[in-house]
């Protein structure tokens, strides 16, 4: 069985450096991520039929993948089962989650089976209202299944998009030659993450973190409470949000959902300004399940789960997917600095379902320049 570090071969091969918005990490330490000028392009691709059974006998011909909407040239790249791996572990140990730490407390072998047989190092990150490093990164499991069994319920809070945003940080600061994966346990529905949902896009989409999302179902009044409260955020445009109508406008001017979501691109953050609808759409979406979509971002896989069992039989079934995943690669054109949205379809089968990562980020290679 290959190791999980095949799952996560979405990045660039280029000698180049991460580049946070905040407390970048020393250019030493830090990894690649997608520069504008990038020569290759690795997007990872699992295949499976309605059943979930995988495909394994497809090649480069068969796929079609687009660049904002801009066709390109695959080939299929030899897999590869030996990187080494750098995982962060990262639980919601507050709010709802603080209930679910007993199904957390055994999951060393299941972990160890995720891991596979490559050089590794695991961490361990804890959140509630705020995330804090548990258990540093080591080579050591029976560490990180320590520091799993002794888990201590948190507060109130369940920031996921901060806690995320943390375990990023943490992974940049490991080698560069490794690959680099974030496992989160956590409820669907964020509460409390001070980060922007704009940033938090960003912060998934501008390393080459794959994130695999398990979570159980927020309560409904929980998701109300959210969904309430980030309706009352501020936000650019006429009166309501730059989704609202104008009351000022003619009644015959007047804009559908749609026309409003494309006309909102030019409202963001200048890093958004060129992401396409759907990936404007990826921050809503984090609104309603953001286990969910970081997952869905990244190219990883999500799980929702109710006990114990069926967590375990969630974590076993994404390793066993590890020998079917195929790497493709495409060399990008010139790609323009910011949000890129990719788009990996199959020419003749229109029965099996694709996973593969969904948008990368093109740093301004000027930009980076000290």
């Amino acid at each position: 069985m290959r190791s999980l570090a095949a799952l996560i071969l979405v990045y660039v091969v280029a000698p180049c450096t991460l580049a946070m918005a905040q407390a970048p990490a020393p250019p030493a330490q830090t990894g690649p991520v997608f520069r504008a000028g990038t020569t290759l392009v690795l997007v990872p691709a699992l295949v499976r039929t309605k059943a979930g059974e995988p495909v394994f006998s497809l090649t480069a011909d068969n796929f079609l993948l687009t660049d904002d909407d801009v066709p390109q040239k695959l080939s299929l790249e030899p897999d590869t089962d030996s990187e080494p791996l750098a995982l962060v572990v990262a639980v919601e140990i507050g709010g709802a989650g603080a209930r679910h730490l007993d199904d957390y407390r055994n999951l060393s072998s299941t972990i160890e089976a995720l891991v596979g047989n490559v050089q590794h190092r695991v961490a361990l990150v804890g959140f509630d209202s705020e995330p804090r490093l548990l258990e540093d990164f080591t080579p050591d499991l029976s560490a990180t299944a320590a520091g799993l069994h002794d888990l201590e319920s948190g507060d109130n809070g369940a920031a996921i998009l901060d806690g995320l945003k943390f375990s990023v940080e943490q992974l940049q600061r490991q080698p560069p030659e490794y690959r680099r994966a974030i496992l989160l346990l956590s409820e669907t529905v964020d509460h409390g993450s001070h980060i922007a949902l704009e940033d938090a896009v960003r912060s998934v989409s501008d390393t080459n973190t794959v994130i695999y999302s398990f979570a159980f179902s927020s309560a409904k009044s929980a998701a109300g409470h959210e969904a309430s409260r980030m309706a009352n955020d501020p936000e650019p445009g006429p009166p309501g949000g730059c989704f609202a109508n104008d009351p000022n406008a003619d009644a015959s001017q007047k804009k559908g959902k749609f026309e409003k979501t494309y006309d909102c691109i030019g409202l963001l953050a200048p890093p958004l300004r060129v992401a396409k609808v759907a990936a404007l759409l990826a921050a809503s979406a984090m609104r309603r399940n953001a286990s969910e979509t970081v997952a869905h971002l990244t190219g990883g896989e999500y799980y929702s789960f109710k006990d114990r069992r069926s967590l375990q039989k969630d974590m076993l079934t994404v390793s066993n997917h590890v020998p079917n995943r195929y790497v493709l690669s495409f060399r990008p054109d010139a790609p323009h600095p910011g949000l890129h949205t990719l788009k990996l379809q199959l020419k003749d089968y229109p029965n099996l379902q694709i996973t593969a990562r969904k948008n990368y980020w093109a740093q301004d290679a000027a930009a980076s320049q000290p």
